[in-house]
C-alpha cells in the first residue's frame, strides 16, 4: 500500500533507515521489478537497480546477514547496508533519498548522548518512534517524500518531544496524510494501535492534511491473522490518488480533510478521533403498551404449549 501510495518508480533512491529482514526494501525491489519489468532491461537502469537504488542499516549484524541475503535472492545484488545506529553521529547521510519507507521500533529509548545532535535539535528525546520522525526529516533531499508507521501514541503525545516533531510535520513540511489502522494488523508481533504517516520534504509548508479510518486490511486482526472479504486498502489508494474529489466530504465519512488551522488550534494534535464526527442513528422503540401486550401474548402462548406438554407426559 505504501508504495503504491507514493506513485515509486524507476529512478529513486529508497532508503529503510532501520533495515531488520529488509522486508520494506524487498517489498519495494518486487512492486519496481513487476511494474518496471521492461525499464530493467536497460542495462544502466539494471545496474542502477542493483547496486544504488536500496539503502538500509540495523545494529544486529545477524539480521543485516538476513537482510541482504533476502535482497541478493530477489535480484538486487548490492544493497547499500550497513551496520550502523542510524540515529547516532555515525550515520553522516543528509538531504539525499528520494523516498524513505519504514517501520521504526514502535517503543524504546537510547541515550541522548548518542543521538546525533541535527535530530536532537529537531526533537529533544529518548524516545525512538519520535526520533526516527526526525531523522527521516533530515533523510530526505527537497522534495523527498516518506511514508512511515508510527504507534497512536506519537499522533497525540503530550510531551514537548511529541508536539514539537508534528509541528515540524505541519509548519515545515508538507504533511499529506494520515491514515489510522486498527490494533492487530501487526499480531501475533504486536498488537498496537498504528498509523500510516505521509508527507513531503516541502518548506512551504502543510495547507490541509487527508485522514483515512481503516477498518480492515484484507486480514482478521487476531493472531492467526487470516484472510478475509474486508479489505479498504484499495479504497484507501483510490481515494489517495483522487483527493480532489474528497474535499467536500464529511467528518462522519471514512476519510476527510482537515485544515492547517483547526489542527494547530487544537496543538498539532493528529489523531482522527480528534476531528472525526460520530453519527448516531435514534434507534425508535414501540410504545410501552404494544411491547407488554407482545409479552402476555407471548406468556399465554408459552403456557398453552406447557399445558400441552403435561397432558402429552400424562398419556405415557
Amino acid at each position: 500500500m505504501l508504495l503504491i501510495l507514493l506513485s515509486i518508480n524507476i529512478i529513486i533512491v529508497i532508503s529503510l533507515t532501520r533495515e531488520g529482514s529488509a522486508g520494506f526494501l524487498l517489498g519495494s525491489a518486487q512492486f519496481i521489478q513487476e511494474k518496471y519489468s521492461n525499464d530493467l532491461y536497460n542495462v544502466d537502469k539494471m545496474n542502477y537497480f542493483k547496486t544504488k537504488m536500496f539503502s538500509g542499516s540495523d545494529t544486529d549484524p545477524s539480521m543485516l546477514r538476513i537482510g541482504a541475503m533476502n535482497l541478493l535472492l530477489h535480484g538486487v545484488d548490492e544493497p547499500n547496508i550497513k551496520r550502523q545506529d542510524s540515529l547516532s553521529v555515525e550515520n553522516t547521510v543528509r538531504d539525499e533519498y528520494s523516498l524513505i519507507l519504514a517501520n521504526p521500533p514502535f517503543k524504546g529509548s537510547v541515550f541522548q548522548e548518542d543521538i546525533s545532535p541535527d535530530i536532537l535539535a529537531l526533537c529533544k528525546t529518548k524516545k525512538t518512534e519520535l526520533l526516527f520522525l526526525a531523522l527521516f526529516i533530515k533523510s530526505l533531499k527537497l522534495g523527498g517524500r516518506c511514508a512511515c508507521i508510527v504507534p497512536d501514541g506519537v499522533l497525540f503525545g503530550s510531551s514537548r518531544a511529541h508536539k514539537s516533531i508534528r509541528k515540524e510535520l505541519i509548519e515545515n513540511n508538507k504533511l499529506e496524510a494520515i491514515i489510522s489502522m486498527p490494533s492487530g494488523v501487526f499480531k501475533p508481533y504486536a498488537g498496537v494501535s498504528t498509523a500510516v504517516i505521509v508527507f513531503t520534504k516541502d518548506p512551504s509548508g502543510t495547507e490541509d492534511v487527508w485522514f483515512y479510518d481503516m477498518q480492515n486490511d484484507g486480514f482478521s486482526l487476531d493472531d492467526k491473522r487470516s484472510p478475509v472479504q474486508d479489505n479498504d486498502i484499495p479504497d484507501i489508494v483510490e481515494r489517495f490518488n483522487n483527493l480532489s474529489k474528497e474535499k467536500n466530504r464529511k467528518r462522519t465519512e471514512q476519510s476527510f480533510f482537515v485544515s492547517k488551522e483547526e489542527i494547530v488550534d487544537k496543538d498539532y494534535d493528529l489523531s482522527i478521533n480528534k476531528y472525526k464526527k460520530i453519527e448516531y442513528v435514534p434507534i425508535e422503540y414501540p410504545p410501552t403498551e404494544e411491547i407488554l401486550a407482545e409479552i402476555f401474548k407471548l406468556e399465554e402462548n408459552i403456557n398453552k404449549e406447557l399445558i400441552e406438554l403435561k397432558e402429552l407426559l400424562k398419556d405415557e
